[in-house]
């Protein structure tokens, strides 16, 4: 059976992802994946090098995306299936290009977790995320910005003659980075073929991240076999340790489900080894992955045994499912680091999935060097090294193939958008002007005319590119009336994601000089706190939520910018110590906005601000789901603990370490 390409559905039960929040995310949603200091002057040269190398100030110019809830309803997903007569691999285009299933026709298995829903939760750089199956993360430390977003893709003759390849590609905007993906079957083969491409098209270098992210089935008896004695162990207190493998502290750690708290492990793979990662069952089956040399690191993330490890495995998809480990594959030791990419240069490799079956008794058994030899072996009898090294030659002159046919899928305008403006040539990812948007008119009507026009209608203000070439082109372009407000407004965004904090504050103040005035009122208050000055953010956030709340419509984008001003207004002013005005804002907040569970969770923490402790436990007791909370985010817990003494109910423990001294 030759290889083909088709499309597809598949309906799951889904949670809808909701608007976009308007508001720039001009801070970051956390910090919890930082090396302490004490950790980083132990670390080898190279690694603390790419620790320290780049870490993102903001997730600019993407956009929040947390409108999500908890109500799923059965939804139809547009699928790309790629099938041979020993493997289907089914693909969600619009849903970062992720391969949902891996399935091996032969033996009937499925090779990875395939969540039986789609449930949107506060993992992504940005917001939203989905568990299960395998994700390709690029831009910065974090799970992907596109985790939730449309990807390109097409068809391509694949490269040994039999069949098709299907191409995935788009334009990463964290780094200004394009990729792609590019899956095929060998005929007969076993195994999943990926070849992955970043490229540098710019005249400076560009830090550069990659981690595939695989799903795969845990219970009791799954082990994680990889080619490593030592690892690289980091949890959510913010420590980087060297530790041994398999056993730290008397628990085998290769083991997903033997540990208590959530922790990732990221394997040191010695320079001349064959890099690969298998997550093996108690018969001795299941998945394994290798790659070219390229693509050195290897790590495994567990959720762990403990209650909030637990409670996060339910929450990400329903009731009486399995559990799930991630094995996963990047280009540097840890997903600490960013690696440069020179100009005009590129980074590319080939990834290889497939079943794996091993003697479980090997697999299993105390002898580490001999499970992982054991296993190494039946990989190299099911996949050599050399046949990898040789698909991956095969594959590089495809790699700059012309898609053929129309496209499969399609992605954001914003490559597009850079590709028009720096002249860039890409062969084999065509970023076409068919694919520009509303989002990308303005700021093509700048490339052309050098003026940014005035919006067509009462919105909050959209989406904006914020790299060094459009900061000079906003720095450069006409001010008209009445655009004078968007030009300033939009240049101080990208000057505050350049890092240049005083010259974002200027243009933002000169925004003030206009009527319609609360985008820049609301980045005023966001650089106040940011200098610690929290009585002076809470004033410009009540200004700006009261000035929005005037000029706001019905629904749309309007409902995201009111709920995401409404919480930073409720949380600056409780900061302030002013709980009165906190609940006048809660109260003027349109009841669709006040009864989900993050406001109803910020009502109880005003009114224990204002001393009702009763009130504030009621609402517990009555009970509430928030469904953007962030990982690692202990607001639930710390709330609860200021209430009361008792033992936190199960229901709100997404705790991710231990309780707190």
């Amino acid at each position: 059976m030759a290889t083909t390409v088709r499309r597809s559905t598949l309906t799951l039960p889904a949670a809808p992802l909701g608007q976009e929040n308007p508001l720039p995310a001009l801070v970051p949603l956390d910090e919890a994946h930082t090396v302490e200091d004490r950790d980083r002057a132990a670390l080898p040269p190279d690694m603390a090098r790419q620790v320290g190398y780049e870490p993102l100030r903001t997730v600019l110019p993407t956009r929040l995306l947390d409108g999500y809830g908890r109500k799923r309803v059965p939804t139809d997903l547009d699928t790309l299936v790629i099938e041979n007569d020993r493997l289907r691999a089914t693909v969600l285009p619009g849903l970062g290009g992720r391969i949902h299933s891996l399935h091996h026709k032969p033996t009937g298995r499925e090779l990875l977790y395939s969540n039986p829903v789609f449930q949107p939760a506060c993992f992504a750089l940005n917001g939203a995320w989905f568990s299960g199956g395998v994700e390709w993360n690029i831009g910065a430390t974090g799970h992907t910005t596109l985790s939730c977003a449309p990807v390109h893709a097409a068809r391509v003759p694949a490269p040994d003659g039999s069949g098709e390849m299907l191409r995935l590609w788009e334009w990463e905007r964290l780094r200004d980075t394009p990729f792609q993906v590019d899956l095929w079957l060998p005929d007969g083969s076993d195994f999943l073929h990926v070849g992955v491409r970043i490229r540098n098209p710019h005249d400076r270098p560009v830090p550069v991240y990659w981690w595939s992210n695989i799903a795969v089935p845990e219970d009791e008896r799954t082990r994680v076999l990889v080619p490593a004695e030592e690892t690289w162990y980091f949890a959510y207190e913010g420590r980087l340790r060297n530790v041994p493998v398999p056993e730290w502290e008397g628990v085998d750690r290769t083991y997903p489900a033997r540990g208590d708290f959530p922790a990732d492990y990221f394997y040191e793979v010695p320079r001349a080894a064959r890099k690969w990662i298998a997550a093996l069952d108690g018969e001795g089956r299941g998945l394994v992955q290798t790659s070219t040399d390229l693509l050195s690191g290897r790590k495994l993330f567990v959720w762990g045994r403990g209650p909030g490890g637990r409670r996060w495995q339910q929450w990400l998809t329903k009731p009486g499912t399995p559990g799930y480990a991630e094995i996963q594959a990047g280009l540097a030791r840890t997903q600490l680091e960013h690696v440069a990419l020179p100009a005009g240069e590129e980074f590319a490799w080939l990834e290889a999935y497939g079943p794996l079956a091993a003697d479980p008794g090997t697999v299993h058994g105390a002898d580490w060097a001999a499970a992982r030899a054991h296993t190494a072996d039946r990989l190299e009898s099911a996949l050599p090294r050399a046949d990898v090294e040789a698909a991956f030659a095969a594959w590089r002159p495809y790699a700059d193939t012309e898609p053929e046919g129309p496209r499969l899928a399609t992605g954001s305008g914003w490559g597009a958008l850079e590709a028009a403006r720096g002249g860039h040539h890409l062969p084999g990812t065509p970023f076409d002007a068919d694919t520009l948007g509303p989002d990308q008119e303005p700021w093509t009507e700048l490339l052309r005319t050098g003026v940014l026009p005035a919006p067509a209608k009462v919105l909050p203000p959209g989406p904006a590119p914020v790299s060094r070439e459009w900061r000079e082109l906003l720095e450069a372009a006409q001010p008209t009336a009445p655009a004078g407000t968007e030009l300033d407004y939009h240049l101080g965004v990208a000057q505050w994601a350049a890092g240049d904090r005083s010259q974002a504050v200027r243009s933002w103040e000169r925004a003030l000089t206009h009527d319609d005035d609360w985008p820049a009122l609301r980045c005023l208050a966001v650089a106040d706190l940011q200098e610690g000055n929290t009585v002076r953010a809470a004033q410009r956030y009540l200004a700006a939520f009261q000035d929005a709340r005037e000029e706001s419509r019905e629904g749309g984008p309007w409902t995201a910018a009111m709920a995401a001003l409404g919480r930073e207004t409720v949380e600056a002013l409780l900061a302030a110590g002013l709980a009165d005005e906190a609940a006048a804002v809660l109260e003027g907040l349109r009841p669709g906005i006040r009864e989900r569970g993050r406001f109803r969770l910020l009502h109880a923490r005003v009114l224990l601000a204002r001393g009702d402790r009763e009130g504030a436990r009621a609402v517990f007791d009555h009970g509430f789901e928030v469904a953007d909370l962030r990982e690692g985010d202990e607001v639930l817990s710390d709330t609860w603990a200021a209430l009361t003494d008792e033992p936190l109910p199960a229901r709100y423990d997404f705790r991710m370490r231990p309780a707190r001294d």
